[in-house]
C-alpha cells in the first residue's frame, strides 16, 4: 500500500518535477524493460530521475539523483497509470560514487540496492553493461529514453526515446569547463534539436543494446550536446560494490 500512496502523492506534484526528451518520439510500450522511474524525496521536496536495472537487485542512476528516500518503478510505460506490468520497489541502500561532488559534476554514478529482487519477465529485465574500457567512436548512434516534457510547455507521461550520436570530446570541452573525456561521453549533434534534459538524469545511453552512459548534465535550455557518465570507466567500482552487497538481508 505504501508504494501506491507514494505514487499518488508524487503524481499530484509532478508538474514541477518533469524532465525532457527533446526531439524524440514515444517509445514502443515496454520495448526497454530495463528502464526505471525514480520517485525521490529530498529535504526540499520531491523530484524525478531515470535509472536502469543492471541486476535483479540493483538499479544504476546518476549520483546527483540522491535523496533521503527513493522508490523505484519498473515495467512502466505510462507513469501516471497503475499498469499491471509495473513493479514498485523501495530502495534499501543508495551508494553514490565516493568521488562525486555537486561542484565538479564528475563521478556522477550511483547504485541503488533494491529492498526486494525484481520479478524478472518480459517487462522487467536488466540491460548489459560494457565488459571492457573500449571507448565509443565519434559518430556512434545510441538511444536515450526518459519520461517527462517533450518541449518547454509540453508534457507527456509515456516513455519517450531519441537517437543521438556520440561526439568528439572537443565538442563538449569547448562548452563545458569541467568536461573530462576519460570519465564522460559527449553526446548529441549541436546542429540538431535532439537531446536529453533535466529529469532524464540517471537514464541510460544504450548503444548496440549495451548501457554505455548515464545522463549527467547539459546546458539550461537543453541545447546539445549533453554530458554522460562513461560507465566503462567505473567498471571496477561497479563490480566491487555489487559484489560487496551480494549477500544481504533487509534491515
Amino acid at each position: 500500500m505504501r508504494p501506491l500512496l507514494l505514487l499518488m502523492a508524487f503524481l499530484l506534484s509532478r508538474k514541477a518535477q518533469a524532465g525532457q526528451i527533446i526531439g524524440g518520439r514515444e517509445a514502443r510500450p515496454h520495448s526497454r524493460p530495463y528502464m526505471a522511474f525514480l520517485q525521490i524525496q529530498t529535504p526540499v521536496g520531491r523530484k524525478a530521475c531515470g535509472g536502469f536495472l543492471v541486476r535483479e537487485d540493483f538499479v544504476m542512476t546518476a549520483a546527483h539523483c540522491l535523496g533521503s528516500q527513493i522508490n523505484v518503478i519498473l515495467g512502466a510505460h505510462n507513469i501516471r497509470t497503475l499498469e499491471s506490468t509495473q513493479q514498485h520497489i523501495p530502495v534499501l541502500r543508495s551508494i553514490p560514487h565516493p568521488g562525486h561532488t555537486q561542484q565538479n559534476k564528475r563521478n556522477d554514478i550511483m547504485l541503488l540496492q533494491l529492498a526486494n529482487r525484481v520479478q524478472r519477465n518480459r517487462f522487467v529485465r536488466p540491460v548489459p553493461l560494457p565488459q571492457t574500457r573500449n571507448r565509443l567512436r565519434p559518430g556512434t548512434q545510441c538511444t536515450v529514453a526518459g519520461w517527462g516534457l517533450t518541449g518547454l510547455n509540453t508534457r507527456t507521461d509515456t516513455l519517450q526515446c531519441v537517437q543521438l550520436r556520440v561526439q568528439r570530446d572537443r565538442v563538449c570541452s569547448r562548452r563545458f569547463m569541467l568536461y573530462n573525456g576519460r570519465t564522460q561521453i559527449c553526446v548529441g549533434d549541436p546542429r540538431q534539436r535532439k537531446s536529453a534534459f533535466q529529469g532524464d538524469s540517471g537514464g541510460p545511453l544504450v548503444c548496440s543494446n549495451v548501457a554505455q552512459g548515464i545522463v549527467s548534465y547539459g546546458d539550461r535550455v537543453g541545447t546539445p550536446p549533453a554530458v554522460f557518465t562513461r560507465i566503462s570507466s567505473f567498471l571496477p567500482w561497479i563490480r566491487r560494490t555489487m559484489r560487496r552487497f551480494q549477500e544481504w538481508t533487509p534491515e
